[in-house]
Order: C-alpha cells, then structure tokens, then sequence
C-alpha cells in the first residue's frame, strides 16, 4: 500500500536529517508524472500526504499548461508540494513551488530568469542525478534535492542497469545535497533504502502498489 511507502520515506528523511541538507526543505515523497505511465495523474494525488510533492514532467504534451494548473489546483487544496520540470516559466505562470532540471538542463544550470524567480519566491530546485558528478551538481546549483536514478530495475528504462544499494550508499555518504531514490521503488525494495542514507523516494507508478 501506498501507506508503507510513505511512513519508510518519512522514516528515511527522518534519518537523513542530521546531515543538515536544507534544513529538510524538500518533500520525503515526490510523485513524478508520466505521458505513458500515468497518463492522468490527477486521480493519483488523491493517495499523497500532505507535505508530498508532484513533479510535472508529461514533456510532448500539448495541453501541458492546462494540466499544469489542474495539479496546481489539487496541490494548493491538498498542501502538496508543486514542481514543473524544465519550464521555469511554466513554473512561475502556474505559481508552482519550484522547478525540477533533468540532467542535460542541470548541467547548463538555470538560466538567468529561473534562478531569479527561484531565489526571490524561495522556492525548492531539484535535479536528476545518475552518477557523483550530477550529484555534486546539484549541490553546487544549491538545489534543495537531487532524484538519483534508477536505484533498482525499472519499467520506464529496463534497458538501463540500475545502482544498486551498494553504489548508492557510497554516493549518499558523499553527498552535500539530499538524495531521493528513484527507479523501481516498491513497498518491497523501499526496505532496501533504510540504510543508504537517502532523503527520500520519487517515482512514477508507486502510488499503485499493492503490499
């Protein structure tokens, strides 16, 4: 149940916390959107706790901005944390909460008109990270977390060959900015994170699992 995932992310930021990354400024449970995945994730919102996050991606969609301020909408009702990725502009029209980069946008850094707009509204940044140099990105950009991926073996890219815990812990130890685990978390594998000093979880279809 999504009710598992939530308490071992919680549970996760909890232990993270002593390492002092932003003051905890960032969602322990990040749901991202997906065109294929989840093609509508307004239902699945229902299912995050307050203080959970949202990161919009749905890059190709044509009514990207209307679904944009659709989760805007449940997210204000809900208290939930609001993110868009890549369209800092997109991001400001919606008032959203922050601004998530994948890594090619992570690596030219914010341009000149988002990292305004980030630093005068306070809002979070966070990045995508797939090895110890995207991670120290991030924490160079300053930004709030970075979504290490994919931990495990995952349906978006089974092609890909996952971390692992072993090399994710090592990446974490080292960190100077909160990692969430991304890529194939389940009610079963999120037990997997309790020791590697991750912040907390993001992911696309977890809000779906059964226990």
């Amino acid at each position: 149940m999504f009710s598992t995932l939530s308490d071992a992310a919680a549970q996760l930021k909890r232990n993270a916390s002593r390492r002092g990354w932003n003051n905890g400024l960032y969602p322990a449970v990040l749901l991202m959107t997906d065109s294929e995945r989840l093609p509508n994730p307004l239902p699945a919102l229902a299912s995050l706790r307050r203080g959970n996050g949202v990161i919009l991606r749905n890059y190709g969609d044509p009514s990207r901005d209307m679904l944009a301020r659709s989760i805007k909408g449940v997210c204000s009702h809900r208290r939930l944390t609001f993110l868009v990725s890549e369209d800092w502009r997109l991001a400001a029209a919606v008032n959203a909460d922050g601004l998530h980069l994948p890594d090619s946008s992570a690596r030219a850094g914010p341009p000149p008109g988002a990292r305004l707009w980030l630093k005068h509204g306070r809002r979070l940044l966070t990045t995508a990270a797939h090895n110890p140099a995207s991670i120290n990105r991030a924490a160079a950009l300053h930004a709030n977390a970075s979504l290490l991926a994919p931990i495990f073996a995952t349906k978006s890219h089974p092609e890909v060959q996952p971390i692992g815990p072993l090399r994710a812990s090592l990446m974490c130890r080292r960190a100077r900015v909160a990692v969430l685990a991304l890529g194939g978390i389940t009610v079963h594998s999120v037990r997997r994170l309790r020791f590697l000093g991750m912040g907390g979880i993001a992911g696309i279809g977890f809000v779906q699992e059964k226990e």
